[in-house]
């Protein structure tokens, strides 16, 4: 299981560790916002389009070599401007790195899936959320370590021989998987599947709980410094949320595994306690920004281990890969949405009512649920 932990970091901290530092202190940084904006956004737009794609790759041909080309090929695309140390390139590797991670990503995701029985998947998506998390935590610290000492191009070779390393202890530790006979499946059988509660539940509170982290990530420093805050003081709140999540995920996915937790109170906790942070974010000052990112990422930890033990367990074992990739296709969008609502609010509003509205936004599906209980709860297996 290490070698996919180690995946999980490594997508985490190539998203975050380059996207927060292009535009940083070093002479090969970008200086233009429109072409910040266009590298971050190629980056995910490759995830959006391609993580079904290389989702039901893996369910054809196995997991693991579809994770083994995609770490490969994250290498190369990082190698790519390493290498090459131009502007036109760096499009081109951010581009590739887009699209590799599609590929690692979600077969990662399916082979932690495959490799442990029901009973022990909690535990397993909990781990391999912590290590995502550490990955996002780091990401911007160290990458902005590296970009001072080397610039980009030294960020790009580290991030080239960390994925090289990750892929060669994959291939020697990581079982094969053999690809399940499938029952011939339409278009209208898929999109039944998709549109069944069992996978929009879970793929809805995670993308809810990728929206909430990224406009934590994202805003809560600029409420920071609208109430006078140090970027010291900020960033330590940002690590506080990222740092709690990773904290929290192992913890609710060994309840889950121990019957302590079921997922369905689990997804409605996670869901309210982030829309609380949310809330906490209207607060003013230091206590408001601290109190906003441990609630957030408490809620977020909650849901993306028991979010993805659900859809495991409500999906058949030969088509793991393929709903996999299309809830991190969700997560994708939750992670562009939640940032691009607030941000659209608090330019007609203000940023606390931004907050609000996203707030209202998950807390409005719990308060729903709670309201209207299905006949019978179905407890994780």
């Amino acid at each position: 299981m290490l070698p996919l932990y180690a995946a999980g970091f490594t997508t985490a901290f190539g998203a975050h560790g380059i996207a927060a530092n292009l535009g940083g202190f070093s002479e090969d940084a970008v200086t233009s916002l429109l072409v910040l904006g266009g590298l971050l956004a190629l980056y995910d737009g490759a995830e959006v389009l391609l993580k079904p794609v290389f989702g039901s790759l893996a369910d054809r041909i196995g997991g693991k070599p579809v994770l083994l080309g995609g770490l490969i090929a994250f290498a190369a695309a990082s190698a790519l401007y390493a290498i090459a140390d131009s502007p036109g390139w760096l499009w081109a590797a951010r581009l590739g790195q887009g699209a590799a991670a599609s590929a690692f990503s979600p077969s990662a995701s399916a082979l932690v899936a495959r490799l442990n029985p029901a009973a022990k998947r909690g535990r397993a998506f909990g781990s391999y959320g912590f290590y995502k998390s550490i990955g996002y935590t780091l990401g911007p610290l160290l990458g902005g370590v590296l970009v001072w000492v080397g610039g980009l191009r030294l960020l790009f070779t580290v991030m080239a021989l960390s994925a090289v390393a990750v892929a060669v202890w994959a291939a020697l530790a990581v079982p094969v998987v053999e690809p399940l006979p499938r029952k011939r499946q339409t278009v209208a059988d898929l999109a039944r599947r998709l549109a069944d509660g069992s996978f929009l539940a879970p793929t809805a509170a995670l993308a809810a709980a990728t929206a909430a982290l990224s406009v934590g990530v994202g805003f809560l420093p600029v409420s920071g410094a609208a109430a006078g805050l140090g970027t010291v003081a900020t960033g330590a709140a940002v690590s506080v949320l990222a740092a709690t999540a990773a904290f929290v995920q192992p913890k609710a996915g060994r309840a889950l595994d121990a019957g302590r937790l079921t997922t369905r109170t689990g997804l409605l906790t996670g869901l309210l306690v982030t829309a609380a942070g949310l809330a906490a974010a209207m607060l003013p000052g230091l206590t408001g920004v601290l109190l906003a990112a441990a609630l957030i990422g408490t809620g977020t930890g909650l849901i993306t281990p028991l979010g993805f033990a659900a859809l495991a367990a409500s999906t058949p074992e030969e088509r793991m890969g393929q709903t996999m990739g299309s809830a991190e296709l969700g997560r994708e969008l939750g992670d562009a949405g939640g940032p691009l609502l607030v941000a659209g609010v608090a330019t007609v509003a203000t940023l606390t009512t931004g907050y609000a509205v996203l707030a209202v936004l998950l807390a409005a599906g719990p308060l729903v649920a709670l309201a209207v209980r299905p006949r019978a709860e179905q407890t994780p297996r």
